[in-house]
């Protein structure tokens, strides 16, 4: 656990980093920066592929996210029906890509991606869908941005957990094991029928 404490402290200073330095630079990053953050640092931490395939899922699910929102905007109301169908295809979507690339871009990173588009654009899209082309690249390119910092705090972390992860599973599995080794089972007698379920005497 020690070794997690500096990537952490990096993490939650790119954090306020990004909220001051967003607000000086007036890119609004205040609502988007611990989500950015903290969804980016898992995709960094999870010790399951590369970490360019894990960003390259992330960034995929982001703009396929995106693209569902463009989806709704030209052609699909404004209405639960509408919102369903392009929820549902830009998860389909994710599951295409992972299923093609046979999982190298893995299919939690995609939904990573789109969760961090859909929790900071959700409301200000809500709120006016024609202005969908003005409000949508901001909303991207901040998020993801956030989602940068998250993922450089902790992608050297993987390789550390994944080996304490197999120290434990090491000293799980030896805890296990039993103590002793009981009596061994007393033979059968000779031209005694053998009893019990027939896969058993099959196998004798």
């Amino acid at each position: 656990m020690r070794g997690y404490f500096l990537p952490g402290v990096f993490l939650a200073v790119a954090t306020g980093v990004l909220v001051f330095g967003g607000d000086w630079l007036g890119l609004e990053l205040e609502h988007v920066a611990l989500l950015g953050a903290a969804l980016g640092g898992a995709a960094g931490v999870v010790p399951d592929r590369q970490p360019w395939e894990r960003a390259a899922g992330l960034l995929a699910g982001s703009v396929l996210a995106w693209l569902g929102y463009a989806l709704r905007a030209a052609w699909l109301p404004d209405t639960s029906a509408g919102r369903g169908v392009a929820a549902m295809l830009v998860v389909l979507a994710c599951l295409l890509i992972a299923f093609l690339t046979s999982g190298r871009l893995p299919l939690w990173s995609f939904l990573i991606g789109a969760a961090a588009v859909v929790g900071s654009y959700e409301v200000a899209y809500t709120a006016a869908p024609p202005e969908f082309v003005e409000t949508s690249p901001t909303a991207l390119t901040t998020v993801l941005l956030a989602a940068a910092f998250g993922f450089l705090a902790t992608v050297f972390l993987g390789n550390t957990i994944e080996e304490e992860r197999a120290r434990e599973r090491g000293r799980y599995s030896s805890d296990d094991e039993p103590d002793a080794v009981g009596p061994e089972p007393e033979p059968e007698p000779d031209g005694e029928t053998v009893r019990g379920p027939f896969w058993e005497r099959a196998l004798r």
